[in-house]
């Protein structure tokens, strides 16, 4: 925290890696099975994100805030220190969640790294450092954060689940859902801090850290809509065509993994492991 210079580096380190270095490294490599550690870092992460929303609630969300017009707490109170401390641990995880992009790169799931997702796991650290550095004991301008650690804590239990493997698919048929559980937050993100224009008077000390949520919440909730609209409505999420398939193989949407280890497709068409379906076939690689 004594400097944006380091955690700028390693944000655009993050990207760089991301987009292009991570998948030229991988481009001549067989995507990796990290099942096992996918699961342990998933649920260390609800864990971690339960606990973050719990010591939000008990920093002032769930006792002394009025939900609407919650000053910063410049004191050196108990609950002061404790929200100072929780707005850094929320910090310090969203360099954690630059694994999920890791993880994407080393099993060749380079169509799972898009746009959003980069943007989103950059933006959020570069801008949290900010918001840690000048005002840690941010009043109402920590909502966004409660919420966030909430809708993780959700979201990581689902990945959880799918890197359990195929016994597990039966139970993810909320996949649909999770979209829509962040697009909620969104609203409740925005709704919240919108009451701020409304208010006949509100002294919080950093009314820039207002404006700048809002504009988030919307800015997010428009992506996220665009996302749901692509990948629910027109249908486009992971469309199987040849460059997806060639890239990344086919998704465990598409694909159900029997006991031997060989993988059965829609049509059952093995796919042994040292192949890639083409135009329902083998392909030798």
């Amino acid at each position: 925290m004594q400097t944006p210079i380091d955690m700028t580096v390693i944000l655009l380190t993050y990207v760089f890696f991301a987009v292009y270095a991570g998948p030229q490294l991988m481009a001549n490599r067989k995507p990796l099975r990290l099942n096992a550690a996918m699961i342990i870092y998933n649920l260390s992460m609800v864990l971690f994100n339960a606990y973050i929303v719990y010591e939000f609630l008990m920093s002032g969300w769930a006792t002394t805030f009025t939900w609407r017009c919650d000053l910063i707490d410049l004191s050196s109170t108990p609950q002061s220190l404790r929200m100072v401390r929780v707005a850094w641990m929320f910090y310090i995880s969203k360099y954690i969640e630059l694994l999920d992009t890791v993880f994407f790169v080393l099993r060749k799931k380079q169509n799972q790294i898009t746009f959003l997702h980069v943007f989103h796991h950059s933006v959020m650290p570069w801008s949290w450092w900010w918001g840690v550095a000048l005002t840690p004991a941010g009043g109402m301008g920590s909502f966004h954060a409660m919420v966030n650690s909430a809708v993780h804590v959700i979201m990581y239990f689902y990945y959880g689940l799918s890197a359990a493997g195929p016994r597990f698919q039966k139970y993810l048929w909320w996949k649909k859902h999770m979209t829509a559980i962040q697009l909620i937050q969104f609203i409740l993100v925005s709704v919240h801090i919108t009451q701020y224009y409304f208010m006949e008077k509100c002294d919080y000390q950093f009314p820039l850290w207002i404006h700048l949520i809002w504009m988030y919440g919307v800015f997010f909730f428009v992506l996220f809509s665009h996302f749901w609209v692509q990948a629910y409505i027109r249908g486009k999420r992971l469309p199987a065509s040849k460059s997806t398939k060639e890239m990344n193989g086919p998704t465990q949407d598409a694909v159900t993994v029997v006991a031997n280890g060989v993988h059965v497709g829609n049509g059952h068409v093995p796919q042994h492991s040292n192949g890639k379906i083409f135009m329902a076939k083998v392909k030798e690689i």
